[in-house]
């Protein structure tokens, strides 16, 4: 052997005594260290195993979400654009084009805390704090109706949710129930060649902001309300009322929810949506510099007031008050936080 061989030689026994003790098997890899594997394992069981103590509020929920969440998801969990939606979608699993979300589709709120805590906020995964977590799914529960503003979500309560679709899937036995069948398959005959005979009607894509393929393109943008359109041309009227203090604070407190697209007050600008100064009583569409949709302008033609009956109506239900809205806002489910709204908006119009 020459002198060249045996350095090599030596050199691979030395490369091989230093190297740390690997799988037997393969000769890859280390078996993980206890706190390796105990930062890994995060998951959470439908029975709550696995979930960490702590609490969260919905009003907390509110304000985190609008930090971390709102840039995809949306200021109310309505979703951005192709981003998900997380709120919304009720009675619509048995439509042609369902909306599932949270509140609508998953069956367990573990899918959603391990989720949020696991993978969220988007590139930042396992930055949030256990009680950020329980905020922000508190959040995402008012958000979908089914707790009060006022929730706290903690360990101890977390099973008492009811999320509406726990009783929406079955236990998949087709490995006992069909599979076994397969071995009798027919194999024989086949068709020398594949064509398509059915096409899908419904496709998860960003929607166009028309209604070209209905072919009522004029319909649909002049559509208007009943109660638009047959609201007499007047001239706005504002009576100065004397305003509950405690019900406008809640108000303040409510328009958190508006704020993303609405601006009040001094030095108050347009931004998605029209500044909501003197808005009680005013006519509709007549914020300067504010490009409004069709049918708002078609019911402001008409005549449409803003008055406490009118935009009670529309806040609680804006796309089904208006087809064609442009505000995207899902609606306030609740009256009291309506005329909170009311009050609120009336004090900044006086």
């Amino acid at each position: 052997m020459s002198k060249y061989h045996k350095l090599t030689v030596i050199a691979s026994l030395m490369t091989l005594l230093a190297a740390p003790a690997y799988s037997e098997a393969y000769g890859l890899g280390r078996p993980a260290l206890p706190e390796e594997v105990a930062a890994w394992d995060l998951d959470v069981s439908p029975d709550g195993t696995g979930l960490p103590a702590g609490s969260g509020s919905v009003l907390d929920g509110e304000e985190i979400f609008a930090e971390q969440c709102a840039v995809c998801h949306g200021d109310f969990a309505e979703g951005v654009g192709n981003w998900p939606k997380l709120a919304g979608g009720a009675g619509t699993l048995d439509h042609e084009d369902p909306l599932k979300t949270v509140g609508s589709y998953w069956p367990y709120l573990s899918t959603t805390w391990d989720y949020v805590n696991r993978s969220m906020p988007f590139g930042n995964a396992q930055s949030l704090e256990p009680d950020e977590v329980y905020a922000i799914v508190a959040y995402i529960l008012y958000s979908n109706d089914l707790v009060d503003e006022d929730f706290v979500l903690n360990k101890e309560n977390f099973l008492e949710v009811e999320m509406p679709n726990a009783g929406g899937f079955i236990l998949d036995d087709r490995a006992e129930a069909e599979y076994v069948n397969f071995n009798d398959a027919c194999m024989t005959n086949c068709k020398d060649s594949v064509e398509i005979t059915m096409r899908a009607l419904v496709l998860d894509v960003t929607p166009e902001e028309t209604a070209a393929k209905s072919g009522t393109v004029a319909e649909a943008e002049v559509q208007v309300t009943e109660a638009a359109a047959l609201q007499p041309v007047q001239e706005p009227v504002v009576e100065t009322v004397a305003l509950d203090p405690e019900l406008v604070a809640k108000g303040a407190k409510t328009f958190k929810k508006c704020k993303a697209c609405h601006q009040v007050g001094e030095g108050a600008k347009n931004r998605t949506g029209p500044i909501l100064n003197g808005i009680v009583g005013a006519t509709a569409g007549q914020v300067d510099g504010f490009k409004y949709s069709k049918p708002m302008m078609a019911a402001a033609e008409s005549g449409l007031v803003w008055n406490e009956q009118e935009l009670a109506a529309f806040l609680a239900k804006p796309k089904k008050y208006m087809k064609g809205t442009k505000m995207s806002f899902s609606g306030l489910k609740k009256e009291k936080d309506i005329a909170a709204i009311l009050a609120y908006l009336q004090s900044v119009s006086q």
